[in-house]
């Protein structure tokens, strides 16, 4: 099985036309991975390449079309470009040698706003070498790492792979645990995976997959069952587990068949967690409460699967949230990459867990959602809440379930 694109470093390769970024990508993956050919705007889409790079690990390489395309096709293949930038962990600038313009200006400025690591690559350069003066300033007053590159003679190419190892973000190399923190050393957890027709046949969903292999690689014990089991598995112990974890979609079960003293959470709020801002998202889930009837509430999904009969996304939450308000609330939904570009409108954000994405890109979102003014929460989180078990859902994450507690008390104290 492949490595999942959430446990990937995204390496995004951008620059203007015809500079050689394709050529780039194809001289480090040792293969054909991108068209080339001397036709400015080749590449179209973004293009994206899984491999794995020694003493690094598994990455993602993105090629995407050149920051210069131009007309009304090149406009929307330059807005892709951009959409790119969002979900990136680290970034190579790719220039001909002695080239540099506003267009690389612009993009360097886009990368550093965005708090992204780059690496400016001077390709070409078995035609011209790039000025001495122009990698020293890079190099001094952007704090750049910077590559003089060949993609035809390979020239470059195991300074490049040095300097990406480098590069790589800290939260990369160090990144959290989804769940075996919250699991004592020789204790164990019960995962709650409910079985029905929005389940793949023949296989768990993702999140499932990676919290058990999260608590398999600490070495902490596992059991796994449907909520029709839970109490068998609970009598079957001789003493009480660490922490529950269920599908969101089970909330309400499994609360009510879990004793209290036993931590009980969901799979959406430790990617809440893991993926982005568990404490904003937590905060964003308070908004509910101001909810009204007609109010716009956007619902953010990253696979493009279809709709199943009953789907979470476009069925369960929109009939939990209206019979929460007591009337119609306008529902908008949005799949894979696309999302408003004006936010103002919504009075809540919902995403998926985006267990399928990296956290630069859920980060990326919240953020503009910040900018808007618009509160942003996840699936489980939302269910928790209006169900009315958050607390106990934010047992295991103290700081989270203090942000919820304080809300409390302020309304109490409301005049």
């Amino acid at each position: 099985m492949k490595t999942p694109k959430t446990f990937r470093l995204h390496i995004g390769i951008f620059g203007r036309r015809n500079v050689g970024k394709s050529s780039l990508l194809n001289a480090l993956t040792r293969q054909q991975t991108s068209i080339v050919s001397p036709t400015p705007g080749t590449t179209t889409d973004p293009v994206e390449k899984p491999m794995e790079l020694p003493a690094i690990g598994p990455v993602l390489f993105i090629d995407t079309a050149g920051v210069d395309d131009q007309g009304a096709l090149g406009s929307l293949r330059v807005a892709k470009t951009g959409q790119v930038i969002e979900r990136t962990d680290l970034a190579l600038l790719i220039v001909e040698a002695g080239d540099w313009t506003n267009f690389e200006d612009s993009l360097l400025k886009e990368l550093s706003a965005q708090n992204v690591p780059t690496i400016i690559v001077f390709n070409k350069s078995d035609l011209s070498e790039p000025p001495p003066e122009l990698v020293e300033c890079l190099n001094g007053e952007t704090k750049t790492t910077s590559v003089i590159f060949s993609a035809k003679t390979g020239r470059g190419v195991n300074e490049l792979l040095r300097s990406l190892l480098l590069c790589i973000p800290d939260e990369f190399i160090n990144r959290p645990s989804i769940a075996a923190d919250l699991v004592p050393e020789g204790k164990c957890a019960i995962l709650v995976t409910p079985i029905d027709k929005a389940a793949p046949k023949g296989r768990l969903i993702l999140p499932e997959v990676q919290t058990i292999r999260d608590l398999l690689d600490a070495g902490r014990l596992v059991i796994v069952c449907r909520e029709t089991e839970l109490l068998q598995a609970l009598s079957k112990l001789n003493e009480k587990p660490a922490i529950v974890i269920t599908d969101s979609q089970a909330f309400k079960t499994v609360n009510e068949l879990t004793p209290p003293d036993i931590p009980l959470t969901g799979f959406s709020v430790l990617f809440a967690r893991l993926q982005g801002d568990l404490n904003e998202m937590t905060r964003g889930a308070l908004a509910i409460d101001r909810l009204k009837p007609g109010d716009k509430v956007l619902i953010a999904e990253a696979c493009a699967h279809h709709p199943v009969h009953e789907d979470i996304g476009t069925v369960k939450i929109p009939r939990m949230l209206n019979r929460y308000v007591g009337g119609e609330l306008q529902f908008e939904w949005t799949h894979g990459r696309d999302f408003p570009d004006d936010l103002a409108d919504f009075k809540l954000i919902i995403h998926c867990g985006a267990c399928t994405w990296n956290r630069r890109a859920v980060l990326s979102r919240i953020l503009r959602a910040q900018e808007a003014g618009v509160p942003i929460t996840n699936y489980g989180l939302c269910i928790a809440y209006s169900l009315k078990i958050f607390d106990r859902a934010l047992e295991p994450f103290p700081l989270a379930r203090e942000i919820y507690r304080n809300h409390l008390l302020a309304r109490q104290n409301a005049p």
